[in-house]
């Protein structure tokens, strides 16, 4: 299977069980590597028989601010059904980091992976 990969996207949303983090968005960083056959879109040269990594930056930015999350773990579980969605996706790997969340950190957060 093939591989389609975003590394540290960074979106803005609200993430958070402290009140400052429901209240003021903070940046949250996201990397995802989705499994798919891109064999006949190398075949034609034509990115509609694959995933456009394009549109799926945009689905997962969409994802985050539409919707405030208490914690990482409902974030990514319900961001890795929403990509899954798409049949040709075959299986995730999903990265949410929140930067500076622990002072001593550069970053804390939460990996998955799943498949259909």
């Amino acid at each position: 299977m093939d591989k389609i990969f975003i590394s540290n996207l960074k979106v803005n949303g609200f993430l958070g069980i402290h009140s400052d983090e429901q209240k003021t968005p903070r940046e949250i960083c996201i990397s995802t590597v989705v499994s798919t056959d891109i064999r006949s879109a190398a075949r034609d040269d034509d990115i509609r028989q694959t995933i456009n990594y394009s549109t799926l930056a945009k689905k997962i930015t969409k994802f985050v601010q539409d919707k405030p999350h208490l914690t990482i773990e409902a974030l990514i579980e319900g961001l890795a059904a929403e990509i899954l969605c798409d049949e040709r996706i075959a299986s995730i790997w999903l990265r949410v980091e929140k930067p500076k969340a622990v002072p001593a950190a550069d970053s804390v957060g939460v990996e998955i992976s799943r498949s259909r």
